[in-house]
């Protein structure tokens, strides 16, 4: 039901625009939206647009946690923003999942996440328990009740966060980027699990990158372009006129790599790992060649991120051996295997500290040579398309531009192994194509590019070879240069030949 048809109004925003500390240009421009009872809204729209502002907009807490200028009327069940005494209360109306899962989550076990909220909601212990099993078996989190969030993969840990959420009941639902990291499977889960709230009075408000299920089940859709809203209309019109009408980016042909890939640089053998009992990579075989693309490819929770982690010694070998360019990961210090391998978190913003772009860039740098210049530095920002932005405050970048930056954080250490996790999430297609032209430029310089992803398409567009992992083995490895056309990163590379992995059971 929509305010055209009468419905009652859950949430209004009336010429609302905002303007952050420090910064000149609004980060929201005049915004007007109003979403009723039982409403699903989805925004989409390029990186950078304000789709995040306008969800801090919507649930209050621009104006509770933020300063900055902001200007027009929110309201919320009718009720003004300003009007509500703090965020707590407005907790009680609103439920807001935002992409950074890691940030939401503090307890010790999944099932404590998700209760922690119903229990401060004055319900029978009965009723806490019967609405704590529906929203996990909804969500697919059920089998995860005794895992610690920590070590879980980001999809999972992505669909704890909507689980702890949704549990509360709340009237309205802000949900930002809820599915980014989430495979087709779970993404499915979540869509149906929304409408039936829909249905049930919930108003939901949705930003995504991806159009897909979740615009399928919306009533509305909204572009929203340069802090303004751009289109509206119903998703089946605006999907038919491709919503995003940006180049992809990287679309052209990238020069061939230098040579064609030599000795193994990655070499991993009979890999077992396991956290608090719970295995998550079974006795796993694996080479990457010196100058390979390979794209980590598998569905949330199927041990992508666990595996790539031994590359850098953030993990440890319950059994079994990682080599990394010569080097036993499982003993080096992990400051000395830094200087051999880059990680890109998939959240780009776990990595961003300092106060400036070139300080954040030149923190990694000068903690492997202090004695480092800057000319480092800017060689890095330069590759990214960030040096203009040097003196510029890391938060303040839009999400495409966050992650260039922890790429140029990497770079500029040069690492012969760069290993980046779920490198595209929460982008744009032009933002994802700069993304993958870089790395196709690194891997010419001589880099080692490992990536890992739960889209395939990604995979099958850019990457070398793909390596599909499930339930912590690999269940294909393929060199996908020879089977297809040459992928966007190469041009022609004759003699390569693809290295194979096998699997066997754990000790």
């Amino acid at each position: 039901m929509s305010p055209e048809t009468g419905g009652e109004i859950a949430l209004s925003l009336r010429g609302v625009s905002y303007t952050y500390p420090g910064s000149e240009t609004p980060a929201l421009d005049k915004i007007s939206l109003e979403i009723a009872r039982g409403e699903i809204v989805f925004v989409t729209g390029p990186t950078g647009a304000g789709k995040t502002t306008l969800c801090l907009a919507a649930s209050g807490i621009l104006h509770h946690e933020y300063g900055g200028t902001l200007d027009g009327a929110i309201t919320i069940l009718g009720r003004n923003v300003r009007d509500y005494r703090n965020m707590g209360e407005i907790g009680r109306h609103v439920g807001v999942v935002f992409d950074d899962a890691d940030a939401q989550l503090i307890f010790t076990t999944v099932e404590e996440e998700v209760a922690s909220g119903l229990e401060n909601l004055g319900i029978s212990r009965e009723e806490m328990y019967r609405r704590l099993r529906e929203v996990m078996e909804a969500t697919g989190i059920a089998d995860l009740a005794d895992r610690a969030p920590h070590t879980l993969s980001g999809g999972q840990k992505q669909r704890v966060a909507i689980a702890a959420t949704i549990a509360l009941g709340t009237k309205i639902l802000i949900l930002d980027e809820p599915t980014a990291e989430l495979d087709t499977e779970a993404t499915a889960a979540v869509s149906a699990l929304l409408r039936r709230l829909s249905g049930e009075g919930t108003a939901v408000l949705i930003v995504e990158q991806k159009i897909g299920d979740l615009a399928a089940i919306a009533d509305r859709m909204v572009v929203v372009e340069d802090g303004a809203i751009a289109k509206v209309g119903s998703p089946a019109e605006m999907m038919q006129e491709s919503v995003q009408e940006q180049p992809a980016g990287g679309e052209a042909r990238l020069p061939a790599p230098a040579a064609s890939p030599g000795v193994p640089v990655i070499s991993v053998r009979g890999l077992v790992h396991r956290y608090d009992g719970v295995t998550a990579i079974r006795g796993l075989d694996l080479e990457v060649a010196s100058g390979e693309i390979v794209a980590v490819a598998g569905e949330n929770g199927s041990g992508k991120t666990t595996l790539v982690k031994h590359f850098n010694g953030l993990l440890r070998p319950t059994e079994g051996s990682v080599t990394v360019d010569g080097l036993d990961a499982a003993t080096v210090p992990i400051a000395e295997l830094a200087r051999h391998v880059g990680l890109v978190f998939q959240n780009p913003d776990t990595m961003l500290f300092a106060e400036t772009v070139a300080d954040e860039v030149a923190f990694g740098l000068k903690n492997i040579d202090p004695g480092a210049s800057e000319e480092p530095v800017d060689a890095a920002l330069r590759e990214v398309g960030l040096l203009h932005r040097k003196t510029a405050y890391p938060r303040s970048l839009s999400r495409g531009e966050r992650q260039r930056l922890a790429i140029a954080c990497v770079i500029a250490m040069k690492p012969k192994v760069i290993v980046l996790d779920e490198p595209t999430t929460g982008l744009d297609a032009r933002e994802s194509g700069r993304v993958m032209e870089i790395l196709g430029r690194l891997r010419q310089d001589g880099h080692t590019i490992v990536m890992v992803t739960h889209d395939m398409r990604l995979g099958e567009e850019y990457a070398d070879r793909i390596v599909r992992m499930e339930l912590g083995r690999i269940i294909h490895d393929s060199g996908i240069h020879e089977e297809e056309p040459c992928p966007k990163l190469c041009s022609t590379s004759p003699g390569r030949a693809p290295f194979t992995a096998s699997t066997r059971s754990p000790n």
